[in-house]
């Protein structure tokens, strides 16, 4: 340590901080993200034209590569010619998982489309949110939920595209649902695309994220995000997340959340492989279509994985050709991993770490790679190739060496954008200098893995679905009984996490904890549900206003709820 004269005194100059930045234990790679995501995923069309992409589970209908490419095309002409969608117009697919939303997807890349998908089980109210916030100029839906959107499309004079034969016939124009439109009525014959220029700083996917806190956000993710968080996967002669165009992939997780979109079907087409779309997880339609396909890889969840490692039946299948079992959107532990690696010995299983915001993937187990290496039980992996990694004391705001908590940032070309006409919670999640902060806190070991132990972002994960606590606070507060609310996560074997709320009611009010799970149940999709109510007479707080949640969530872990 250096020093400096001053005043005849002995001063001791303090030495700068060492930046403690993490990388891959992969080497970098080239990743072509100048080009449009279409372009990147058929890239090697030539190669994969006449393979199977695409197989619709509960039709067993197929296409080709080629086939899935021109309709692509022509899908995207129909959105220009037929709904008037322009470069950078937003369209809505509020679609359970099958083949239109593959072409829905691919189709509004090619025309500079973004697309913004949202879950078709949520509320009417919470869609209409997001598809104001949006700017969604159309939306693509079923029959069973086009109820929904359909007020909210006449209203704002919006087309709405039905992918599925309606119970009853299209009404006519006389009636107020000329908007109304069947998905193959507006898809041309020829895939005459028109011209145009696409950056790769434009956005092509809008999913929506409540980020570290607060209500959920428009995420703008571009060409150049999706594009390099794929490469980051899949490209490479050792690529990190092994798929190869032998491989048959389950997309059984909904196509509308980050990570079956980005990690299933965008990886599985740059590298020619079939997918296998089920519309929804049923634990013995997918034993039977593994059987029958010979799938190879299994994308999960842990709520999945459960249902596999407990049930009894398991062994009546031939699930033998499953080689690799991902398993990401909320941590598993060890007791499960070990419960279904005895049901299916065969498959390696290991864990991701994602973020919406991230593009999604920040980290993946090595045991996926074409060149696996041993990960330890509880590991989400290491931070993904191409892309920095540092832990960051949430005191000081100091990067901290390994083997030390604190919170996790990601610096990379895979980030997101920023939040869709949100300037300030985009500045509170990516500071000036390009560092993503996810608001979970962890560490990395002396072999470069991650491990989560805690978070600081409110967000609660139902199965991997995200709640806000401070969208369910602000209905609870608009109940003429209730004074004051929380909501926190309370631990549960099947879900996770499950969000419950402590109350204070207003005086001389009776309200029930039925009356609060039924007041919220009929504004929220279910996993936005309140599991449990307790009433207390005041919510922590300091004098800023902020809700002290940790002590709440303490509360909980020790049994003392009022």
């Amino acid at each position: 340590m250096g020093s400096i004269q001053e005043n005849d005194h002995v001063v001791l100059a303090s030495e700068p901080h060492k930046e403690h930045i993490f990388r891959s234990k992969l080497p970098d790679i080239y990743i072509p993200n100048h080009l449009p995501l279409h372009t990147y995923c058929f890239e090697n069309l030539s190669r994969f034209a006449e393979r199977t992409c695409l197989i619709d589970g509960p039709t067993g209908r197929e296409w080709t590569y080629s086939e899935v490419e021109r309709m692509s095309r022509r899908v995207g002409a129909g959105f220009c010619d037929r709904l008037g969608v322009q470069k950078g117009g937003v369209i809505m697919l509020l679609l359970q998982n099958c083949p239109e939303f593959v072409f829905s997807f691919l189709g509004a890349s090619f025309v500079g489309g973004v697309i913004t998908t949202a879950n078709p089980f949520c509320t009417p109210g919470e869609i209409e949110k997001q598809a104001r916030a949006s700017g969604a100029r159309a939306v693509i839906t079923q029959s069973a939920f086009a109820d929904k959107v359909r007020a909210y499309c006449q209203d704002n004079d919006i087309p709405l595209v039905l992918v599925d034969t309606p119970s009853s016939p299209i009404p006519s124009r006389d009636d107020g649902t000329h908007h109304q439109h069947h998905f193959w009525d507006i898809v041309p014959g020829e895939d005459n695309i028109p011209e145009v220029e696409i950056s790769p700083d434009d956005v092509v996917a809008l999913p929506y994220s409540s980020g570290t806190t607060g209500l959920p956000k428009g995420v703008m993710l571009t060409h150049r995000s999706l594009v390099t968080s794929v490469g980051q996967q899949v490209d490479g002669e050792n690529p990190n997340l092994y798929f190869h165009n032998e491989d048959v992939v389950l997309c059984v997780l909904p196509l509308f959340h980050i990570y079956s979109l980005n990690s299933v079907l965008l990886c599985a087409l740059r590298v020619g492989a079939a997918i296998l779309v089920m519309p929804k997880f049923e634990i013995y339609a997918l034993m039977e279509l593994v059987q029958k396909y010979k799938i190879t890889i299994a994308p999960f969840v842990p709520p999945i994985v459960l249902a596999i490692a407990k049930n009894v039946d398991v062994g009546n299948y031939d699930l033998s050709s499953v080689r690799t079992i991902l398993s990401g959107a909320a941590p598993m532990g060890k007791d499960l991993e070990d419960a279904v690696r005895a049901k299916l010995p065969n498959a390696k299983l290991g864990q991701g770490y994602g973020m919406t915001e991230a593009g999604p993937v920040l980290a993946m187990c090595l045991a996926f790679a074409k060149e696996p290496m041993e990960v330890k039980s509880g590991s989400c992996g290491t931070v993904v190739r191409n892309a920095e990694l540092k832990i960051v004391d949430p005191d000081t705001g100091l990067s901290l060496p390994r083997n030390q908590s604190g919170e996790i940032c990601i610096r990379g070309a895979q980030i997101m954008k920023g939040y869709l006409n949100d300037e300030e919670a985009t500045r509170n999640t990516i500071d000036k200098e390009g560092w993503l902060h996810t608001g979970d806190i962890g560490y990395v070991d002396n072999d470069d893995e991650i491990f989560i132990v805690d978070r600081l972002k409110e967000l609660i994960k139902y199965k991997g679905f995200q709640v806000a606590p401070a969208e369910l606070e602000g209905m609870l507060l608009n109940h003429p009984s209730i004074h004051d609310a929380a909501v926190v996560a309370m631990q549960d074997e099947a879900a996770g996490e499950i969000p419950v709320a402590f109350v204070v009611r207003l005086n001389g009010c009776q309200i029930t904890e039925d009356d609060v799970k039924q007041y919220i149940s009929k504004q929220v999709v279910f996993y936005k549900r309140i599991g449990r109510v307790f009433f207390v007479d005041s919510i922590p707080k300091l004098p800023s206003g902020k809700i002290l949640r940790k002590e709440l969530r303490a509360r909980l872990a020790n049994g003392i709820t009022n």
